[in-house]
Parts: structure tokens; sequence; C-alpha cells
């Protein structure tokens, strides 16, 4: 053992020497050409299975957003998951401002709002509250059909999405032409989300709203919010109470306040209401010998809805329409 010792630790002979000098022993030659064979064929192995990865990806991914046309006259808002895009309206519900009967003074304030708006003047936002079925999305729509031609366009923006809203200023804000977002029955509760991003578009935000942007809103809420008569008791100089109670106060109308134009609609009379089923009633094509009949069943009507409005008006002008045209 203490010579193998010995010789595993002797310096190299000679020939050991020549033998390191001159290399490994060369192998089989491999070429070029195998080398590259091989990796081309890993590397479409590989190109193979990305694309059936990305196969299933796309199964679970929403589809891109499509191509806005801005050719449209009016668009909803659509969200997928975190996308949002403007979609257009194929088939506009429009209305002509001489069908809204009875509610001349907010259709004058609202037609010169939206001209000063078409020729590049200052305008106002515009909160429209009131009774229900009284004209307030109706007044919107007859604005489009009045003004689209000059360069109008309605986006239509649903409450759960007015996060968005200033998304969608960022959108239109190099275009050339003059937006409405329209928030129809609009309210908030307690602590939801979009009640504060509207707040920021209308008035208080860092960025601009847009000189091309204006919100035209309907609510049957005044203040958009609702307000509690506890919120009255509340306010009282106890020992536990609120120190400023006016404060609280002073937040609920603080959104509604942020709109310049405020148009308020109210229930109407019954001759008003009558004439506006004559009004439908002609439209629809009835002969004049068959409108001063529907008077009794026109006025039952509202008795089985609870409503004297313009809507109830044209849904009994329709019923009874097809019934003696």
């Amino acid at each position: 053992m203490f010579q193998d010792a010995l010789r595993r630790n002797a310096p190299p002979s000679s020939d050991d020497a020549r033998e390191c000098a001159a290399g490994p022993t060369p192998g089989p030659a491999r070429s070029l050409s195998q080398d590259y064979t091989v990796t081309a064929n890993e590397f479409t192995t590989l190109i193979q299975r990305a694309e059936r990865v990305l196969a299933q990806l796309e199964a679970w991914l929403p589809p891109a957003p499509p191509e806005i046309d801005w050719s449209a006259h009016a668009f909803r808002w659509r969200k997928r998951g975190s996308r949002g895009w403007l979609d257009a309206v194929r088939h506009v519900s429009t209305i002509d401002l001489q069908d809204l009967q009875h509610i001349e003074r907010q259709k004058g304030i609202i037609d010169r709002n939206t001209q000063q708006f078409i020729d590049k003047k200052p305008a106002n936002n515009v909160l429209m509250t009131g009774a229900r079925g009284t004209g307030k999305s109706s007044l919107v729509k007859a604005m489009l059909a009045a003004y689209g031609d000059r360069g109008l366009r309605l986006i239509e923006v649903d409450k759960s999405d007015l996060g968005d809203l200033a998304d969608i200023v960022e959108l239109v804000a190099s275009r050339p032409e003059r937006f409405i977002v329209f928030c129809d029955d609009l309210s908030f509760e307690e602590g939801e989300a979009g009640y504060k991003a509207l707040k920021s578009v209308l008035d208080g935000s860092v960025s601009a709203s847009g000189d091309n942007v204006l919100i035209y809103a309907t609510s049957n809420r005044r203040h958009l919010m609702p307000e509690y008569m506890s919120e009255n008791l509340a306010a009282k100089h106890q020992p536990d109470g609120e120190i400023h109670p006016g404060e609280t106060v002073e937040e609920k109308i603080s959104l509604s306040e942020r709109f310049g134009l405020w148009l308020s609609f109210y229930p109407f009379k019954q001759d008003d209401y009558l004439d506006i089923v004559y009004h439908w009633l002609r439209e629809l094509g009835c002969p004049e010998a068959q409108i001063e009949p529907s008077r009794t069943e026109a006025l039952q009507w509202t008795i089985e809805r609870g409503s004297r409005s313009g809507r109830v008006a044209y849904q009994f002008a329709r019923d009874w329409a097809a019934r003696h045209v």
C-alpha cells in the first residue's frame, strides 16, 4: 500500500507528459449540420408546446375590445373584466322636441344649454329630477335627435360604471365631436364608489374634464342620496352628538350642487295629461272621431296606474290606437 501511494504521488513520467501535451484522443468527427438539426427540432417542439398553452389561455381571456365606430351618434360604455370600450348603438331611440308636451320651460333651458355646448360656448352640466315619466330621459334623447347632425354625441353610462368616467373623458378628449355623458335614473346609497368618482369629474379633480364633454343626469331624488329623518333628529347639541352636524348635510348635497343646472319636473294636471293622450293618438294615426271618446278610458287608465304622466299617456295611446285604428 505504501508503494502504491508513492506511485500515485510521484511526478508524471516523460511519456505521460507527452500524452497530456498531445491532448485527448479525438473521437468520431461530428459535423455542424448535425448540431444545427438537433437545435431546430428542439425549437420546433418548444414552439408547438407554447402554441398549445396560448390556445388554452385564449379560451379563458376576454376578447380584445372592438374598434370604436366614431361615425355613430350614440354609444354605451361596456365593461368586460377590467377592460372598457365605447360600443356604438345601431338603433337609437329618439323623440322630437314637439312630442314633449307641457314641459316648455324645461325644454327651453336644456335646449339653450345644449346649443351653447354645440357652439363651443360655456355650458353647464344638467341634473333633472322630479316625478317619474314626465320626460326627463326623453328630453336628452330629443337633444340628440335635434343636434346629432351638428356633431352632438351621446354616451350612456350605467351607475355601476361611473368609476370609469375619467377614462371616458380621456378617451374622447381629442375628438372633434361634442359628447354628452348620460346617466339615467341616477341615485346612490351610502359608501358607493361611483359617488365620489362623479364628484371628481364634475368639479374637484386635479385634471380638467374636457371642454367637449358634459354630463346630463336624471334622478327621482333631488340630492341623489337618501335623506333620513333621523339625520334631522340627530342634529342636537348633546354630550355624545356630532360636533358639526351641518357637515353631514353638506356631504349629502355636495354632489347635486356640482351640476350647474337643476331642472325640476312635476306631475301633470288632468287636462295636461289628456292633451298628451290626444297628441299621441294623432301621431299614431287615430282619426279625430276616435280621439274624444278616449277620454273616459284614458282617465281610468291613470287610476289603474296610479300616475298621470307622459309615459302613462303614451302607453294608453298605443293601446287605444291598436284597438281603434
